[in-house]
């Protein structure tokens, strides 16, 4: 089967091209993609580059190019479907609807979508976000300030989970690594007891975390099956014995696992994407 080039073209970042596109080219699980994200095409001029580029792709592999779009401006996405390519407008379906209920036309912008249109909403992201890295691998312990605190074996998902709730969802994310210490007393940490409220344990398969801990420090005990099983193992019974939520980092994304404790601890700001 041939790869099918994908193109995410937006004015802006092109994540939301890229996010909706993804989700859509997962449906078709038996078809190879190669896929590009291009972004901040805010010209005429560019946009027909682009399709230049696109089309050219096309004949050189002998299929027909898709392109997820988010470009509002209406010339420009003319431009693209010259390429000869599928291109699969993510706004159009939706606008005319819109326009139709609110009773007024509408009023293309763009980059309007990433835009810092809210500056209090981007600064609750920014502090957020700065607080998971002053708050990172139990760096700092005062816990007080937290939304939520993730728990959890060294290399288990803890610091990228913390930073994607902080700039996806404004939450002020601590963790803390269960220590050598911390597993062998096999009990809760004291300085965790007084948060319960707020943690959120984070487990791993140790064949995975086997790997993952190998890539970091090739050859050490630390990255041994024997170790990274007892660790977790300890790990999970400490969770269950003190009921505290556990989610498992081993088939699930980050996306995932950060909606997961949002839905779980109820709290929820403005969203940034």
């Amino acid at each position: 089967m041939s790869i099918r080039p994908v193109y995410f073209v937006s004015d802006g970042t092109g994540i939301t091209a890229e996010t909706i596109g993804n989700s859509l080219l997962t449906q078709f699980g038996d078809q190879a993609f190669e896929c590009q994200r291009l972004s901040f095409i805010d010209s005429l001029e560019r946009a027909r580059q682009i399709a230049a580029t696109i089309r050219a792709d096309g004949e050189s592999r002998g299929v027909q190019p898709i392109v997820i779009n988010t470009i509002v401006d209406g010339e420009m996405t003319r431009e693209l479907a010259a390429s000869g390519a599928l291109v699969l407008d993510v706004f159009e379906p939706f606008l005319e609807r819109l326009e139709q209920a609110l009773g007024q036309r509408r009023q293309p912008r763009v980059g309007r979508a990433h835009a810092m249109v809210d500056p209090e909403a981007y600064e609750r992201r920014m502090e957020a976000t700065n607080f998971a890295l002053t708050h990172d691998d139990g760096v700092d312990l005062d816990y007080d300030e937290a939304d939520v605190l993730l728990v959890g074996v060294s290399r288990s998902g803890k610091t990228p989970t913390c930073l994607y709730l902080a700039l996806h969802h404004s939450l002020r994310a601590a963790n803390y690594p269960l220590t050598p210490d911390d597993l062998d007393a096999d009990r809760l940490p004291e300085k965790l007891r007084r948060h319960r409220r707020k943690l959120f344990g984070l487990t791993i398969d140790p064949s995975r975390l086997q790997k993952i801990r190998e890539e970091r420090k090739p050859g050490s005990r630390y990255a041994t099956l024997e170790v990274c099983k007892r660790e977790v193992a300890i790990a999970e019974a400490m969770f269950h014995r003190e009921q505290i939520p556990v989610l498992s980092t081993t088939h699930t994304s980050i996306e995932e696992i950060a909606s997961k404790i949002v839905a779980r601890i109820g709290l929820r700001r403005p969203s940034y994407f």
